[in-house]
């Protein structure tokens, strides 16, 4: 019945766009700027040399097409045919900026416009649209340089078109940075394009209600997708500067949004500038980053140990993150991770210990292997996640139900006998094991030493009976968990000391020294980074202890240190 009835209404949301996209092409077009248009999303050089050699790169998938038109590529699959839609490569042509970019873009442009004008095609979703009026605004003068007032007047005709479905559809977009795209979309076209200026407040009014009802007191979403976040943030800044431009004050709950969020993101940047890389979000567009938070003008950072859920723990050089609460619940977990209490690890501008990532743009499989505790910096029971969340929703489609079974209690303290550590816990393991994870971490304060001890055990009288329930119906040998390790792929380990120890080569001539207490197997094992605009997994590897629970609890202690003279052998612990 749910199923039937989350079909019926995509079916019905289709049928809508397109019907206010017909409507749309009948309605009063854009006559022209109301004054000249300034870039303001940046893009990659070198995606742009990529795009006129003919190398298509999106969503994972690479299509080498010399000479081909855009729109004449096979689609590999739904997020390729968004990346194409949403026109994001403009700013990727805009970056090279050579007179062949500049051609490129045109004629993909105008080729947009005589095979989906008619409010045909994939494209006019509210999401996709607002995100295409952004780049078609911003590049406005590339795409007409040199262009006959015929193009000119097609192209502030399909713009036109695009602002009035928007003002139709907005809501139909998914509540979050779906929302945030179309809205931002039509307060950029009402302001920017003359004809269009009545659709400006309702939209600007729209999307101050939204910054306060999405994005929480802390500045979080969610969703708790930092990059998702960053996304949102940048959005808000790009409204912000347009209405300034055009001689507004922005309203105060963009502005009150925009301050809540950049302290919020702060906390979740490591300490190489890159975000931590949490519930399906990624390390952010190479520059994007710092450009938000610069726009902001805010300085102030968080003065709470906590962050959208995240803690993050700072020492000298080091940088450590870690998911110290409840994945996101319903619709917002729709692209969730089981990554309670897994963290990140990185030493200056190198990344050391991180998650797989999302392995959405790797298709299905991928997606749902980069969602187990399995593929994160923590412990999981052999063959079960600490949360099991429903099923996914793949680039921004609609999921069927959510049948999310999370712990119930993540809590974190200080540890009262250390100035710089701290105690996590959380109880996903209670339902089906009876057992609680608890972790202690220690990042000393010169970032050189991290020191941690992994907890499983029934901790509660119920949890008590719990297990020994499942242990004596199981006729078990105890309960096997690993505790991982994922490591960057830019790292180099190697097994040492006869297998006690692992030693962990940085680019930087690093060295980094694992070592364990000796009651747990020690493994490196392969492991994969599952990485934005890669066409494939990258081979990475992992750190793996494992043991068994035999008698209601194991504790095993672990250390990374670095090591103090890189040029000498490892000693002994």
């Amino acid at each position: 019945m749910g199923k039937d009835r989350t079909r019926s209404s995509a079916k019905l949301g289709t049928a809508l766009n397109r019907l206010a996209a017909a409507r749309a092409g009948r309605a009063q077009t854009a006559t022209g700027f109301v004054s000249q248009p300034e870039p303001r999303t940046i893009g990659s050089y070198a995606k742009g040399r990529q795009l006129v050699q003919g190398n298509f790169l999106f969503a994972g998938s690479l299509i080498e097409g010399p000479g081909v038109n855009i729109w004449d590529l096979p689609i590999p699959g739904p997020a390729f045919e968004d990346a194409l839609q949403g026109c994001g490569w403009l700013d990727d042509l805009a970056a090279l900026g050579t007179r062949e970019a500049r051609l490129r873009a045109q004629d993909w442009v105008f080729g947009w416009i005589d095979r989906f004008g008619d409010g045909s095609g994939p494209g006019w979703t509210p999401d996709l649209t607002g995100r295409r009026l952004i780049r078609w605004i911003n590049h406005a003068i590339l795409l007409l340089n040199g262009r006959e007032r015929e193009d000119a007047d097609r192209f502030f005709r399909a713009l036109g078109q695009q602002t009035i479905f928007l003002s139709k559809r907005w809501a139909g977009a998914a509540c979050g940075l779906p929302r945030f795209e179309a809205l931002t979309g039509l307060v950029y076209a009402g302001l920017a394009l003359t004809g269009m200026e009545r659709h400006a407040d309702p939209a600007l009014e729209a999307l101050s209600r939204d910054c306060a009802q999405e994005i929480d007191p802390e500045g979080g979403i969610a969703t708790r997708n930092p990059e998702e976040l960053l996304e949102i943030l940048t959005l808000l800044n790009w409204a912000a500067e347009a209405l300034q431009t055009a001689g507004r004050t922005p309203p105060g709950p963009i502005l009150d949004a925009i301050a809540r969020i950049a302290p919020t993101l702060r906390a979740l940047r490591h300490a190489d500038g890159a975000l931590a890389r949490f519930h399906g979000g990624g390390r952010g567009p190479e520059g994007r980053l710092d450009t938000a938070l610069s726009a902001t003008g805010i300085r102030s950072v968080r003065r709470e140990p906590i962050a959208m859920g995240f803690v993050r723990m700072q020492g000298g050089r080091g940088s450590l993150i870690i998911d110290a609460a409840r994945p996101p619940q319903g619709e917002a977990s729709a692209n969730a991770h089981a990554s309670t209490l897994a963290f990140e690890l990185t030493s200056g501008r190198r990344p050391l210990i991180v998650n797989c990532g999302s392995g959405a743009q790797f298709g299905s499989d991928w997606h749902r292997a980069g969602r187990a505790t399995a593929s994160h910096s923590t412990l999981s029971i052999y063959g079960y996640s600490s949360s099991r969340l429903g099923p996914e929703r793949l680039f921004g489609r609609a999921p069927r139900a959510y049948l999310d079974k999370t712990p119930k209690t993540v809590w974190f303290k200080p540890d009262d006998l250390s100035e710089t550590g701290m105690i996590f816990g959380h109880d996903g393991y209670a339902e089906t094991h009876g057992m609680s994870h608890i972790r202690e971490l220690d990042l000393s304060v010169d970032g050189r030493e991290l020191r941690g001890r992994d907890t499983l055990g029934a901790m509660t009288p119920q949890d008590i009976e719990r297990f020994d329930q499942i242990f004596e119906r199981e006729g078990l040998r105890g309960i096997p968990f690993d505790i991982r390790f994922h490591l960057h792929p830019d790292c180099d380990a190697a097994l040492d000391l006869g297998g006690t120890a692992v030693s962990v080569a940085l680019r930087t001539g690093e060295i980094w020294i694992f070592r364990h207490d000796g009651v747990a197997d020690l493994a490196l094992e392969p492991s994969v980074y599952l990485e934005k605009g890669r066409i494939r997994p990258r081979p990475a590897q992992q750190i793996v202890l494992s043991s068994k629970v035999l008698d209601r609890a194991c504790q095993i202690g672990w250390t990374f240190s670095q090591a103090r003279d890189n040029s000498t052998a490892i000693d002994a612990p």
